[in-house]
């Protein structure tokens, strides 16, 4: 998929679960519990042994656009592509790895948290930035400000977001899409607990609505 598409289907969706998987099977329960749920989208992060097996087996999902997040290194990039990942996510910006997507063809969102790192990251052509850890750097107030001089940026913000704020950040205009990983806990996936991924993903789809 090109940077268009990815962007095109997170500003559909507009809610991204942020995933951090024990294995691939309970990954792959809980994204058909999110597609149950309504949302068609998510990031798997590399915070754990499981994930390129994971993101793997979540790929062949059918309607499920599968992204890798904490890609921190070009290795990373390189195994989340090679799992089928249609998209990479990053905390911070790194050079190498955004190098590395571009060379992949991967379409890659770095992380920023100051209007410096947004500058350094538009510098290396990037436009759709996810904001980490967003409600520790300011939430909605922040993103308010910094879209004010950068109206050619998209941002995702992460961290700190839940049922209870979400609207407020999608309130936003530049906020393309929301991640969160209260959708899909791993003591959720751990538990088996999928009917309520599916209930927090159809609750999620009627806020952003």
């Amino acid at each position: 998929m090109t940077d268009a598409e990815v962007v095109s289907t997170l500003e559909r969706v507009r809610v991204l679960p942020v995933m951090s998987v024990p294995d691939a099977a309970g990954a792959e329960a809980a994204c058909r519990a999110l597609l149950a749920g309504g949302i068609s989208c998510v990031e798997i992060t590399f915070r754990t042994d499981a994930a390129a097996d994971a993101i793997g087996r979540v790929s062949g999902i059918e309607g499920m656009l599968v992204g890798a997040g904490t890609v921190l290194s070009a290795g990373q990039a390189e195994a989340a592509a090679a799992a089928g990942a249609r998209f990479a996510v990053a905390p911070g910006t790194s050079e190498p790895v955004v190098e590395a997507c571009r060379a992949l063809g991967l379409p890659f969102f770095p992380g920023i948290a100051t209007p410096s790192e947004i500058e350094r990251a538009r510098a290396l052509g990037c436009h759709t930035l996810k904001v980490f850890p967003a409600g520790t750097v300011g939430g909605v107030a922040f993103l308010r400000a910094v879209s004010a001089p950068y109206r050619d940026v998209r941002f995702v913000p992460t961290g700190g977001i839940d049922a209870s704020n979400l609207a407020a950040y999608l309130g936003v205009p530049s906020v393309l899409a929301c991640g969160g990983s209260w959708l899909c806990d791993q003591a959720l996936i751990r538990d088996g607990r999928f009917d309520e991924i599916e209930r927090l993903a159809r609750e999620a789809v009627e806020i952003a609505a």
